[in-house]
């Protein structure tokens, strides 16, 4: 089971979202109402993660690999 974060789908401008943690299986389609109280919600996308090369080559320091062009 995977957690993910879902929010409320607000009915007006004004109203912010209210965030959920809710467990699901990988292969479940996401919810579109919260299993409890009805509400609409939808699946926030987060972050990512990104794959390691074994031999990739060290970071380097600074946001331009070193260079002042930030």
């Amino acid at each position: 089971m995977t957690t993910y974060v879902y929010e409320t789908i607000p009915a007006h401008a004004d109203e912010q979202p209210k965030l959920y943690e809710l467990r699901q299986g990988m292969n479940e389609a996401p919810l579109t109402t919260h299993p409890e109280t009805k509400e609409p919600i939808r699946r926030v996308i987060l972050g990512g993660y990104g794959v390691l090369k074994k031999d990739a080559a060290p970071a380097s320091p600074g946001c331009c690999g070193g260079t002042d062009c930030c």
